[in-house]
């Protein structure tokens, strides 16, 4: 990668995507989902050139260290379980690029982080369900980012910051989770997880909108957010957020989708 993409001088966006509950674009029942599909439809309209490879971190995948997809050819992860039989079926033939996943190895063993490749790992559902709304055509290659399993904030946004350099070579870099992610309470329409979800988002908009040294900060402690572990139990939904902050340098970010879905309130971001 190093060697094909030329530096642009206006860098790629660093979004933050919420990836919807399961496959939840193509079922029955679709419509309560509209706002997002909407949102995650334009985002290939808002970047400002198409991207020449995307690095993707989903709140579904985590190892012991950092680890890339490396096929040339992923395969589908269709790691959601009870839904009807036809979500099985879709397909997102996006590319691999093994040249980016070597290069985000790369940039990490810079930093000091550890990394490892996996050339068997295919794409999970928080990436093909969201990508195949926000880039329906599947014609840029795609490299998937995992988690470390500590789910250490503070880890999440070195990963980001070592990363950051792919965004002036005309890489995107999405992340994709969700800003309120209780499973237990969210398709139940209890009122206090209800205003739990708002207290957490009102919080985490500000801090996203924040100055970076401010926002990377506050994010290292967001479990001292108002009701951040009644919103996040556990917080794989959130870190991705983390990594993207963290590859947004210096750039504020911008509050671009609000929802209430199910009664819980949902966010995405951008940064640059």
């Amino acid at each position: 990668m190093t060697e094909q993409l030329e530096t642009h001088s206006v860098m790629q966006p660093v979004l933050f995507l919420p990836h919807g509950g399961g496959p939840c674009f193509f079922m029955d029942g679709a419509e309560r989902w509209s706002r997002m599909e909407a949102y995650l439809s334009g985002v290939r309209r808002s970047l400002p050139r198409k991207p020449s490879a995307i690095l993707v971190i989903s709140g579904h995948w985590e190892n012991t260290v950092p680890t890339v997809t490396s096929s040339p050819n992923p395969a589908l992860v269709y790691d959601y379980y009870g839904f009807p039989e036809h979500t099985y079926r879709l397909k997102y033939p996006a590319p691999g690029a093994p040249q980016l996943a070597e290069d985000v190895c790369r940039l990490l063993q810079q930093a000091g982080i550890a990394s490892a490749s996996d050339a068997e790992r295919g794409f999970d559902h928080g990436v093909f369900v969201p990508f195949l709304v926000a880039f329906p055509d599947a014609d840029i290659p795609v490299v998937e980012l995992s988690l470390q399993k500590d789910l250490d904030p503070v880890f999440h946004l070195r990963v980001g910051e070592a990363l950051s350099e792919l965004r002036s070579r005309n890489v995107l870099i999405v992340a994709t989770g969700m800003t309120y992610h209780n499973l237990r309470s969210f398709m139940t329409h209890d009122p206090r997880a209800a205003e739990a979800s708002v207290q957490f988002d009102d919080w985490l908009a500000e801090v996203i909108e924040d100055t970076a040294v401010r926002r990377n900060s506050r994010l290292s402690n967001w479990e001292t957010a108002p009701a951040a572990r009644l919103c996040h139990p556990r917080e794989e939904h959130l870190l991705p957020l983390m990594v993207a902050a963290g590859a947004a340098g210096d750039d504020r970010g911008v509050h671009d989708y609000r929802d209430v879905i199910l009664g819980k309130t949902l966010s995405g971001y951008r940064f640059g």
